[in-house]
């Protein structure tokens, strides 16, 4: 009798062990603490964006809890998230759970944003404020639909702006910038030749450069040794001289204008200048007699005729 009965004490045992280690293992592998004693919240969610169950709980990147379940609610549709927080970290009950994107792969976690306020402090059980931050996608969306917007309107303008040309643009047109482009063309390619023949006879006219410069160079030599020679030539004799007969001449002009001296009474003297105009005018008077009258200074006479008297000319002739 006592043996029976160990054995079903026996049994009994090792069914309670079987279910708490079945309870504690499933209770971890839904990562809860069972000697914990955890505080539950929960968030009203329009979209929990695939937030599994177990997802950790943070608070400034510290985790402090995990996901409990999620349950669709009726009639609303809205999603009701249960989740743990530890006992040992209070905060008020104007928190926020806000579901933010943990990574670029699109997992999503719950973090607390907490609030110190006066409010009162939250207590298990309690319904605490929610908020979606938005994840990568959204906000490329963001940035990228005011661009998306730009370039339709980009699209149709220049959609317009192609059948605007081709209104314009009818077949004497089209064949008209055909020919401004072949035009343009043919421009190029003159300019291209030009280029290269500048260069060409560039390349030919580089011996007379050469040259040139060589000249040049000489020529620069010479003007340093010609400056080197006035350098070294006795300039300051050379200007005392020139003084000197600079002042003689000016003497002499002095002279000459006071009536001083030979040259001075040639100049100055009224009767030599009367004496040679008189001797100018006498002499003018004996070419126009000789004009007029050649027979008086040339005789030639066969029958010994006899000259004619001589008669005075006339000034006034």
């Amino acid at each position: 009798m006592i043996l029976k009965f160990s054995n079903e004490i026996k049994t009994a045992l090792l069914f309670i062990f079987g279910i708490s280690l079945f309870f504690v293992g499933f209770s971890y592998l839904k990562s809860n603490d069972v000697f914990v004693s955890d505080r539950l919240f929960y968030g009203l969610y329009d979209n929990t964006e695939g937030l599994l169950n177990g997802t950790p709980v943070t608070i400034n990147g510290y985790e402090v809890g995990a996901v409990e379940t999620s349950k669709l609610m009726y009639p609303d549709g809205k999603i009701l998230v249960t989740f743990r927080v530890e006992n040992d970290f209070p905060f008020s009950k104007s928190s926020i759970a806000q579901i933010y994107e943990s990574g670029l792969i699109g997992g999503k976690a719950l973090a607390i944003i907490p609030a110190f306020d006066d409010e009162a402090k939250a207590q298990s059980g309690d319904t605490l404020n929610t908020a979606v931050a938005p994840g990568l996608t959204d906000l490329v969306n963001e940035k990228l639909s005011p661009l998306q917007e730009k370039i339709e309107s980009m699209i149709v303008h220049a959609d317009s702006v192609l059948i605007a040309f081709n209104n314009v643009m009818d077949a004497e047109r089209q064949e008209a910038l055909r020919q401004s482009i072949d035009k343009f063309t043919e421009t190029t390619v003159a300019l291209t030749n030009l280029t290269n023949a500048l260069n060409s006879s560039v390349n030919d006219s580089d011996g007379a450069l050469n040259n040139t410069f060589d000249a040049l160079a000489r020529a620069s030599e010479n003007a340093a040794a010609i400056t080197d020679s006035l350098q070294q030539a006795p300039l300051a004799a050379t200007l005392r001289m020139f003084e000197h007969s600079a002042s003689n001449l000016s003497d002499i002009t002095y002279k000459v204008s006071v009536g001083e001296g030979t040259l001075g009474k040639l100049v100055q003297s009224d009767s030599l200048v009367n004496a040679l105009n008189e001797t100018n005018i006498q002499i003018k008077l004996l070419l126009q007699d000789m004009r007029l009258n050649p027979k008086r200074y040339v005789h030639f006479s066969l029958f010994g005729k006899k000259n004619k008297a001589y008669e005075k000319p006339d000034k006034s002739e």
